[in-house]
């Protein structure tokens, strides 16, 4: 606890706070239409196909909206860019609840849904900012934890949707935006960890960088298989093992936390142990567990245990990288995050159409959990080529902060 309360002092707590808060209810309302699939599915009569390009649309469209958040981030502030994504936010909610009614509709609900995803690299930052290097991987792994909102969703939303009806749920979330965006203003403090002086070049060297494509495969696999899973396990669970609606959320959400408590610890470890060296760790876990889910189809304990490990290694996977990313990029983190995350979260739109084909033109999932295990050690050996030039130039032994 001492060492806990030293860390809090080193930065500013009550941004890490908010900056927590924020991301839990942005991740919460990004799955929103995975978490409440079985219901859509059988109100609209969906195909696996359409349920899978349904399942997408989010995913990819927060991905592609994160870069942009990130440089308005660098120009007003990131504790600004927040609100204003809130506000768009709120705006998506209110669509949900009054317009949707087609699967049209529902395709450009997605798509306003990722508003909500592009919080990431904003959030992460912000709560980060003010701590030293050498305690960025917890800072970061606190605010990351907010995944645990898709956790949330997976467990709340099926229960207000079989009350109130799945439409419902949109303005019951619309309401609780006012939560983070009050903690938000109350507490958040714009930290001072940006070159002032920098310009358009500099912000978005990242992009023309080696490193900053490898992180982003790399995340593609831990993030994008975190969000990608989550969003599809209700709709798997309900299919594959005839769980009712609200039970097929519970299930996600048991797998869904374990991926958000780890991310804390994935940071931690990485402090301590090297992003690098527990991002080995976990590809190997994430690959073993994705494949071994995929022949375990049959047994409804088994397949939850696997996903809860697969999640856990998905979580500190992605605690791990966004250690190493205000290494890399110390001065411009806010954007380097937003690309990676953008680049990298698109794997997870990958994730339910892979599914769903795999289902409707083989008659199993097996073929889409078997593609996600090879890209997971692909990711793998690609991670050990970089390090060697990684760990000679901006990075200790492992993946650490470097000490001088």
């Amino acid at each position: 606890m001492a060492g806990f309360r030293t860390f809090l002092k080193a930065g500013h707590s009550p941004t890490l706070l908010a900056s927590f808060v924020y991301f839990t209810y942005c991740c919460g309302v990004w799955v929103t239409n995975g978490a409440m699939a079985p219901f859509i599915k059988d109100s609209l009569n969906l195909s696996p196909a359409q349920l899978g390009v349904m399942l997408s649309v989010p995913i990819f469209a927060g991905a592609l909206m994160r870069f942009p958040l990130g440089i308005l981030a660098q120009y007003i502030g990131r504790k600004n860019a927040t609100l204003v994504e809130m506000g768009g936010i709120a705006i998506a909610l209110l669509f949900g609840y009054f317009f949707v009614d087609t699967f049209n509709d529902l395709l450009a609900m997605g798509v306003l849904l990722g508003i909500a995803g592009a919080s990431f690299g904003v959030a992460l930052s912000l709560g980060s900012g003010s701590f030293p290097a050498r305690y960025k991987g917890l800072a970061m792994g606190l605010v990351g934890a907010g995944n645990v909102g898709t956790s949330l969703s997976a467990l709340l939303a099926p229960q207000l949707a079989q009350a109130y009806g799945w439409k419902a749920v949109y303005g019951i979330a619309a309401i609780g935006l006012l939560v983070p965006v009050a903690v938000m203003i109350i507490f958040a403090r714009e930290p001072d960890d940006v070159d002032k002086h920098a310009g358009m070049r500099e912000h978005t060297a990242c992009l023309f960088e080696k490193d900053g494509w490898a992180f982003s495969a790399i995340y593609a696999i831990t993030f994008g298989g975190f969000i990608g899973l989550a969003t599809f396990l209700p709709s798997y669970y309900y299919d594959q093992f005839g769980v009712s609606k609200v039970q097929a959320g519970q299930l996600t959400m048991l797998a869904a936390f374990m991926g958000a408590a780890l991310r804390i610890f994935g940071g931690w470890i990485s402090d301590h142990w090297g992003g690098i060296n527990t991002l080995s760790a976990v590809l190997v876990i994430i690959s073993v567990t994705l494949l071994a889910c995929g022949m375990a189809g049959g047994s409804l304990v088994v397949t939850t245990l696997l996903l809860m490990l697969c999640f856990a290694a998905l979580g500190a996977g992605n605690g791990a990288l966004f250690q190493l990313v205000p290494l890399r990029w110390p001065l411009s983190t806010a954007v380097a995050g937003s690309m990676i995350g953008e680049i990298g979260a698109l794997g997870g739109g990958l994730v339910p159409n892979a599914m769903g084909l795999s289902r409707q033109y083989t008659g199993t999932y097996f073929w889409g959990f078997a593609l996600f295990s090879v890209l997971a050690l692909c990711a793998l050996g690609m991670m050990r080529y970089m390090q060697i030039r990684w760990t000679r130039t901006w990075a200790e032994k492992g993946g650490r902060a470097r000490t001088s």
